[in-house]
Parts: C-alpha cells; structure tokens; sequence
C-alpha cells in the first residue's frame, strides 16, 4: 500500500493506492503524526510520498521513515516524466507538477492542459515532452469569499448550480457571475490553446473540477483523484 500527502494551502490531503488504484482517501485537519497514522489503521506500507506547498514537512518524513524505507519528499529537484520548461522551478508549486504527472498517466503521448480547480484555480500546459507554465487565480470559494469581505454589502453566497442567469436576485446574480464567469475563464483557456494544440487533451480536478465540467459546453475529462495518481507514479518512480 502506497501512502500519499499533500499539504496544500488550505487543506491536507492523503490517500492510500494499491496497484495504482484507489483504496481510500481522507483530508486531515493536520499533518501531524496522530493524524496520519490513525488514516493508517493497520495497514502496511509500501512507500510514502510527501507534497507540501506551505509546510516543513522534516519530522512527517521522519516519522514515515519509521514505519517503511520507501518515503520521497516531492520538490522541482525529482524526477518527472517530463521536462521543466519554467522560469524559475524553486518556486513551482509540487501540487501542479503532481497533478501534471496524473494527467501524463492518463495520457502518456498527448499534449496536456490540466485544470486544477481547488482553493486557487491553475491552469497548467504540458506540451513537447515539457512542463511549460501555466496560470494561477481565485478559485470558487475565494472568489466568493472576496466578493463578501471586500464590499459593505454583499452577501457570502455558496456555490451551487441553481441560479437564475442573469441573476433575478443579489444571490443568484452573485452566484451566476462567480460560477458562470469560471466557467467562460476555462472555455477560453481550452479555445485558446487548442488553435495552438490540435491535439490537445484537456483534464480538469479539485474539489470543484465536477461541477465546472458539467457546467462547460468544452470537452474536458475529470479526474478527481488526478493529484493522488500523479503522486503515486511519482512515488514509483524516485523510489
């Protein structure tokens, strides 16, 4: 059974895979050590990976270190299946190269856009054998969020699909533009980089990857453990 973290900016992520499938997945109020080995339970490790955006992660590395010798901390440094094509790799988030890595399991030849819809939205290009970059703005709830926090008034909405468009009320038409104007962001990264890449196979994740996609009239494929798959090949292959 393969172990893998990630420690995003907002939540801690973990999941166990066999065979590159699936087994169980949980987020984690913390990365500690009592969190982590209560998801454990008794199961056995085959190896551990760690992918941390916000957090020093020496004494979760030791600790796993201790229960197998297979444990890999993911920086820019690793091995990748494909180049790093980017300007300044130290400060590439690992959450987008892993999720670019999941994509290249799915689909080893194509160019890649790679969607990662979560507490920041990135949109991320594979191409040629190479990572080249990407974007990285609000994702939904942040967006919402800002819209409430930055204004006097303004209502905190939760993100949902059953809106009036154009709004017949201040939730609906806060709801249709945070919602439907992600939805217009994404079709025109997709348009936009298919005149470039004929071929061009787009993937979309995170917590909100399922409700952009079904609200898009683009064709993306959503994965929803996209991250956990490219952290367990990545696993693999630096062990």
């Amino acid at each position: 059974m393969n172990l893998v973290i990630d420690i995003g900016n907002t939540a801690v992520k973990a999941a166990l895979l066999e065979e590159g499938a699936l087994v169980r997945r949980t987020r984690l109020a913390s990365a500690d050590n009592d969190h982590i080995a209560r998801f454990l339970g008794q199961d056995t490790l085959h190896g551990a990976i760690v992918s941390s955006v916000v957090k020093d992660p020496r004494p979760l590395l030791a600790f796993l270190s201790g229960l197998t010798p297979r444990v890999h901390h993911l920086t820019w440094r690793s091995v990748f299946p494909f180049n790093i094509d980017y300007a300044t790799p130290e400060t590439l988030g690992v959450d987008r190269l892993a999720a670019a890595a999941g994509a290249y399991v799915h689909h080893p030849s194509s160019d890649l856009l790679v969607i990662d819809a979560g507490s920041a939205m990135t949109v991320d290009l594979v191409s040629g054998g190479a990572y080249r970059g990407g974007s990285i703005s609000p994702g939904l709830s942040m967006r919402f969020r800002a819209l409430h926090e930055f204004t006097g008034r303004l209502p905190l909405v939760e993100k949902r699909e059953d809106f009036t468009f154009p709004g017949r009320t201040t939730d609906d038409a806060i709801a249709g533009g945070v919602v439907t104007g992600i939805v217009f962001e994404i079709n025109e990264y997709i348009r936009t980089f298919e005149e470039k890449y004929r071929k061009l196979v787009t993937v979309i994740t995170g917590g909100d990857g399922g409700l952009i996609s079904s609200l898009s009239k683009r064709k993306m494929l959503h994965y929803p453990d996209l991250v956990a798959e490219g952290l367990n090949y990545l696993l693999e292959t630096n062990v």
